[in-house]
């Protein structure tokens, strides 16, 4: 059988090299060769996440997540965790508003069998995929839901901003854990079309990276992938678009078993893939990111207002970004003191702009960020396929770097003034329902709450 991938680019970027090649089926693959350690990370994103879902039907993308590792036509069961592991592998898969992957990093000499694993679940998992294995998932979610949202301080809160900060009806109106209702209505024919829709070979992209033989590798892909047909009935997402701010504040009071008082807000910032979220990226790095930014020094270092301050990008393609303000307040302090002195250093930021010091910091901040992540064979094959679903082209990863250091003051300024202010934010305010922790207890609070 001849062959059905063609190469159709090749870049280098310090001495980073991405060849790129098309099934006859769809399927798109980037290989980056890296023979500094004997590794090979498999990484395939599927176009697919919870902006793809309509209403009633909202956690699919999710549950599929974990569906695919249930077993398919040839795995049964947990093999798939099995079988990577003991050949020495990590694995996992993640679900996002615009993206649902799946990522293994192997012994290179195991490189074969992690293809063969993500081929078979994507060519065979509808053979594997009943009734027991839907009902046994969905548990999962729920508990997972749980977990992670429902019974942990604060847990909920970036489900009511996105809400509050996405109309109803907009794609990106729900996260992508999904509701209770939604997961529990989910029936097995749901599951099912939403396999044949979305997980499609022309629907993915598949980056391998690290000690390969581009050659052999591209065999194998071919071997394994090249039989999987193609599907041709997916919708592109509904338009997420939205004007530049929200016109007006948005703001929701929630009373809960909470450490402590909290300030969070979500901001309405420029999408993905403009010199203006990249220079929202940077306003964010000098005013939050991390413990030398003006937040930290203003909040926790000077006022003692607040055990943690941070102002983080959440990066996204299809809608407007969101900037994401989450404050802890310190001991008895109300919420509308730390608000004031927020809205004071935005303003003054909106006004003067970053200084040489503040741009030159945030900068190397945001590149070494850059640089740890393709610095892993895992980090560069996921930006890779970022790149590739999000943007059309993969070898932007490599270049990503350069368009924020090109960035200038002025353009930090202007976003600034332009969108973070007042009238283009969605705000949650917590107040405990019982007496403030100690500051210590709300610390550790926070600690074990960074990642929810």
């Amino acid at each position: 059988m001849p062959m059905g991938h063609t190469a159709t680019a090749e870049a280098s970027s310090g001495g980073l090299t991405v060849t790129e090649h098309r099934l006859a089926n769809g399927l798109r693959v980037v290989l980056s060769e890296d023979h500094l350690t004997p590794v090979a990370a498999v990484c395939l994103w599927y176009d697919v996440g919870s902006r793809h879902e309509v209403k009633g039907r909202t956690g699919l993308a999710h549950l599929f997540e974990h569906l695919m590792f249930q077993g398919s036509g040839q795995v049964k069961g947990n093999g798939h965790f099995e079988l990577v592991q003991g050949a020495g592998g990590s694995l996992n898969g993640t679900t996002s508003f615009e993206r649902t992957n799946y990522f293994e990093t192997m012994p290179a000499h195991q490189l074969e069998l992690a293809l063969w694993l993500e081929a078979d679940r994507m060519g065979s998992l509808l053979a594997a995929l009943d009734e027991e294995s839907m009902e046994n998932q969905r548990d999962v979610v729920k508990n997972e839901r749980r977990q992670r949202y429902d019974n942990v301080p604060y847990g909920t809160a970036f489900e009511k901003l996105t809400a509050l900060s996405y109309p109803e009806g907009h794609p990106y109106h729900h996260t992508p854990i999904g509701s209770m209702a939604d997961l529990d209505a989910a029936t097995l024919e749901d599951a099912r079309a939403f396999f044949r829709t979305n997980y499609a070979p022309n629907n993915a992209v598949l980056s391998v990276v690290g000690d390969i033989d581009p050659e052999q590798t591209l065999a194998w892909v071919e071997k394994y992938f090249g039989s999987i047909p193609s599907h041709d009935g997916k919708q592109p997402p509904r338009d997420g678009s939205l004007p530049g701010t929200i016109g007006e504040q948005l703001r929701e009071e929630v009373r809960e078993e909470v450490p402590s008082r909290a300030l969070m807000a979500a901001y309405r910032l420029p999408q993905d893939g403009t010199r203006e979220c990249d220079a929202a990226d940077i306003a964010l790095t000098i005013l939050g990111g991390g413990e030398s930014s003006l937040l930290h020094n203003r909040l926790v270092r000077r006022d003692q207002t607040a055990v943690a301050a941070g102002f983080g990008l959440l990066r996204l393609a299809g809608a407007p970004s969101l900037g994401w303000l989450d404050v802890k307040t310190s001991g008895g302090v109300e919420v509308p003191q730390i608000e004031t002195a927020v809205d004071e250093e935005l303003a003054r930021f909106a006004a003067e702009g970053p200084t040489a010091e503040e741009m030159e910091r945030a900068q190397a901040q945001l590149e070494r960020e850059w640089l740890d992540r393709l610095s892993t064979v895992s980090g560069r094959a996921d930006e890779l396929c970022r790149y590739a679903v999000l943007f059309g082209d993969p070898q932007l990863a490599l270049t990503a770097v350069q368009r924020v250091l090109d960035i200038t003051a002025e353009e930090v300024r202007t976003v600034a003034e332009a969108r973070l202010r007042p009238d283009n934010r969605a705000v949650l305010v917590y107040e405990p329902t019982t007496p403030e922790a100690t500051d210590d207890s709300a610390a550790e609070a926070e600690e074990e709450g960074a990642d929810q």
